[in-house]
């Protein structure tokens, strides 16, 4: 624009012109700066910046090039103009045959953006907690393939063990992923302190000894249901080092949580963590299909790129890369603080609704994202069955809370848990949970508790 900025003068004027072009100068600023940092900006940028953004990355792209003619038979080609707008015209995806993470000759833009976009969610790990973390791959894949990637290359590391440990938590990927890599999966059940459920670490160790060689890795968990709080991951960090144990740790949602952070940043400094393992939808608010892989060498993480076979979708990668744009550091972390104020809100609000019903909130403190509120089978009418009530708040549109009765079984591949759902065989009491997740607002808390209130006061004998 520089330089058809003198004949414009003389079509507008020269200090409207002026103007005009300091704004341009101030967006090329800008994205310059995007490129050479790769840290979220202060201030979240305008729709028009990010769009202007995307627009000046698509013309690196082949597909874009004035002109070009395709020889081969992926050429970026898209029939449909709407899904040209949709994708922002790029239609490349992201790496190659060899590696996820790999730059593409026809694709310069779409690579670049890649790689601003790991920069962005580096930046986010360490400054949510987790400063340790050295480097990370956005793969175009939902957490549950991400940990089964993450499993894949350890099982190329060592062939010999196909064993993993896993402190147990009810969630079916976390059952299906280890036995779709080909492994055997040892359940360690929890051990209940008041309310909460907590890492066994001392069969943790156990197994460890018992197995040796053949352990692939203890796959650990942060972020989690209530009554279930994130596993000891000092301790197990500290006994797979002294082993020489992999750990692989899911943390799919914990990005949210600082605690989940520190957890992992302490682990990798006191013991051994691999990986460690999240979603994009729960932590940055984007649609369902992406996941992040962060490691403390960027070896390793080089390494997991290229286990990924193909190419992938740059559909994940693109949704977040604007996402980040368009929040900002400032937006992204008062999101960070509504989360924790929120989470104060819906226990206080529980707290009052169950001292009317004869109930009570579960203390699971080291829980700051889920909370759990007793169901006790004699409060209610006879004709109600407890997941009754959970089907009730979702015909009320409140989704997501999930009532736990502690009974029954479920069989994932070759593996049976029983109380499904309790993530024990001994939790004492049925009971209901609600998750203060990122994006839920003070206004949330109010309904929920409110259509709440009005099924217990329908369905109780209190």
């Amino acid at each position: 624009m520089e330089k058809a900025a003198v004949p414009a003068k003389k079509l507008v004027g020269n200090s409207y012109i002026e103007q005009g072009c300091n704004s341009l100068r101030s967006a090329d600023s800008s994205l310059r700066h995007l490129v050479e940092q790769r840290r979220l900006p202060q201030r979240g940028w305008s729709d028009l910046a990010i769009r202007r953004c995307l627009d000046e990355v698509a013309l690196m792209d082949s597909n874009n090039y004035e002109g070009n003619v395709g020889a081969g038979e992926r050429e970026g080609r898209v029939y449909s103009e709407l899904v040209k707008q949709r994708n922002h015209y790029l239609a490349h995806g992201m790496g190659r045959s060899g590696d996820i993470a790999a730059n593409q000759p026809k694709a310069a833009g779409s690579a670049l953006m890649c790689r601003i976009t790991e920069g962005l969610v580096l930046d986010v790990l360490k400054s949510t907690g987790c400063n340790n973390t050295k480097s990370c791959v956005v793969l175009p894949v939902a957490t549950g393939m991400a940990l089964l990637t993450s499993l894949l290359y350890l099982r190329q590391c060592n062939p010999q063990a196909s064993i993993v440990i896993w402190p147990r938590i009810d969630q079916g990927t976390c059952v299906k992923a280890p036995q779709t890599a080909g492994c055997e999966l040892l359940v360690v059940e929890p051990v209940l302190e008041g309310d909460s459920l907590v890492t066994d670490v001392g069969r943790v160790e156990e197994l460890i000894h018992h197995h040796g060689d053949k352990v692939l890795c203890v796959l650990t968990t942060t972020s989690c249901f209530a009554p279930r709080t994130p596993d000891k991951l000092v301790h197990i960090a500290e006994l797979c080092k002294s082993n020489n144990v992999a750990h692989l740790v899911n943390n799919a949602y914990g990005i949210q949580c600082s605690r989940c952070m520190g957890l992992i940043n302490t682990a990798s400094l006191n013991g051994r963590v691999d990986l460690y393992v999240q979603s994009l939808d729960k932590n940055f608010l984007v649609p369902v299909g992406g996941s992040v892989v962060a490691g403390f060498s960027k070896e390793i993480i080089s390494a997991v790129s290229r286990t990924y076979p193909g190419r992938g979708s740059s559909s994940p990668v693109l949704d977040l890369f604007i996402t980040l744009l368009s929040m900002g550091r400032e937006g992204f972390f008062q999101l960070i603080s509504q989360r924790k104020e929120v989470y104060k809100k819906l226990k206080v609000k529980l707290q009052d609704l169950a001292s009317v019903y004869k109930e009570r909130v579960l203390e699971t403190p080291n829980n700051q994202i889920s909370l759990g509120f007793t169901l006790t089978p004699s409060n209610y009418k006879e004709d109600i069955k407890l997941p009754e009530i959970g089907s009730k708040l979702f015909t009320r549109n409140v989704t997501g809370a999930r009532v736990v009765t502690c009974s029954g079984d479920k069989t994932v591949g070759k593996v049976t848990l029983k109380k499904w759902g309790s993530h024990s065989n001994e939790y004492p009491t049925p009971y209901i949970t609600f998750a203060a997740a990122m994006g839920m607002t003070e206004n949330d808390v109010d309904v929920v508790v409110e259509k709440f209130g009005q099924i217990l006061a329908k369905v109780s004998v209190i």
